[in-house]
């Protein structure tokens, strides 16, 4: 059996990893994982003729030669070597979780912090047990700082991820009522979200905190942190505060270094006020690292959402917030809040189905429709087998009820919608991107 200290020396050698032998790069080390459908084990010998160094394998009926590398488990082994690597590291690393905004804030944070250190930071949404372990191994002497996101939809996940990636800082952006099937309540939320705060508290990390969320607040002062945690939000003693001064849709915000005194404005390329508290984070980031004032509010302006996450696409008629990377009870009701908000002509929701919600899907879904009917908005559009259920009349509100996304594609194509602001919003499983071309 190949030892995690081995492994460690020809990582040195070969410190490209890759668990897909469509991607294999020369002189990479591929681990062999299962999957539900597959068994990589099946695919050494191909990995080694697509150039492989060596492949990790913990099946010996694949041992062809002494490249194949045999383990216990490919993916515990994976996990232990990101550990060892880990800790020969001695940089900034920054844990990062939370129920709404976590890849945002990632960004957001990456965003600033790279405008004056080489960072790394986790690529797209490769924040789970196979993805933090990739994210920690990418990292090499010439990084400054790392930017770890770490997702769960179970308790203890969380804390696996810490004791891979180690944070030294760590940041929970919000909890909020998700992946219910999983955790089981909003309390189950708060204990794995928490798993951050423990082991910031245990190992003497610095915790940044919205003092504006009074749950994130009472997690905090449940907690004994040896270092006294950062705080940003609203208010004069936070190190750092902030308040939106425009939302049309794109948000501007004046922000105050509460320690120094002074105040600065910026522009974003960001909509939906709920971004504000991701926005102060990545500043408050910037303030910790000493960073000048210049360089954040660059990270800050500089950062163009992609992926589908409060992101506006103008097309030829009417002005999009797509927001439809995913959805759960807290997003959609911030990001309905919001379009309420906005300042515009004419505004229009067109709302999917929220997925993963366990008992809790006929009351969440009855309580977003209910949030849409008191939103001063033209006409509201819900999408999905949960909400049909859920459906009320109602003419004077232009309210619509479509089973699937193709029904309101043929509704949309007899009906076009013009010279409007429409949030698109719902679970990545609904794909409602589908819709986008007939707006």
């Amino acid at each position: 059996m190949t030892t995690t200290e081995q492994l460690y020396q020809h990582y040195l050698q070969h410190p490209v990893i890759t668990t897909d032998t469509r991607k294999i790069a020369p002189g990479s080390l591929f681990f062999a994982l299962k999957g539900a459908q597959f068994d990589a084990n099946t695919f050494a010998k191909q990995a080694l003729e697509a150039g492989a160094a060596y492949t990790v394998i913990d099946n010996p009926d694949y041992k062809h030669n002494n490249q194949c590398l045999l383990v216990a488990d490919v993916l515990t082994t994976l996990q232990d070597l990101a550990r060892y690597h880990r800790k020969q590291l001695t940089i900034p690393v920054i844990g990062l979780t939370g129920t709404n905004g976590k890849t945002t804030t990632k960004e957001l944070i990456n965003s600033v912090l790279s405008q004056h250190f080489n960072t790394l930071a986790t690529q797209g949404n490769l924040n789970n047990h196979i993805g933090v372990p990739l994210t920690i191994l990418s990292i090499n002497a010439s990084h400054q700082m790392a930017v770890i996101e770490m997702g769960a939809n179970h308790i203890k996940e969380i804390e696996l991820l810490c004791s891979i990636a180690q944070p030294t800082h760590g940041l929970i952006t919000n909890v909020g009522k998700a992946h219910l099937e999983g955790f089981g309540s909003i309390e189950g939320v708060k204990i794995a979200k928490g798993e951050l705060y423990d082991f910031l508290s245990r190992d003497s990390g610095v915790a940044f905190i919205n003092s504006n969320s009074s749950v994130l607040m009472d997690m905090a002062a449940a907690r004994k942190f040896a270092t006294p945690p950062v705080f940003y939000g609203d208010a004069i003693d936070d190190l750092v505060s902030g308040e939106i001064t425009e939302n049309a849709p794109l948000l501007s915000l004046d922000w105050t270094n509460n320690s120094s005194g002074e105040s600065y404005s910026v522009k974003t390329q960001l909509t939906g006020a709920y971004n504000l508290d991701n926005i102060l984070a990545a500043i408050c980031m910037g303030v910790y690292f000493k960073m000048p004032v210049t360089k954040i509010n660059a990270g800050i302006e500089g950062y163009q959402p992609k992926n589908n996450r409060s992101q506006i696409v103008q097309t030829a008629t009417n002005t999009l917030i797509c927001d439809y990377y995913n959805a759960n009870p807290s997003s959609m009701m911030v990001a309905i809040d919001n379009i309420g908000k906005i300042t515009a002509t004419r505004k229009i929701l067109i709302l999917g189905d929220m997925f993963e919600m366990g008992t809790e899907a006929a009351a969440e879904h009855k309580a977003v429709i209910e949030k849409a009917l008191v939103t001063e908005v033209d006409e509201r559009i819900f999408i999905g087998k949960e909400f049909l259920r859920q459906k009320v009349k109602g003419e004077r509100q232009k309210i619509f009820f479509y089973e699937t996304a193709e029904d309101a594609m043929i509704a949309l194509k007899a009906h076009p919608i013009r010279n409007s602001t429409i949030l698109i919003k719902g679970s990545r499983g609904m794909a409602l991107e589908r819709l986008v071309e007939l707006l």
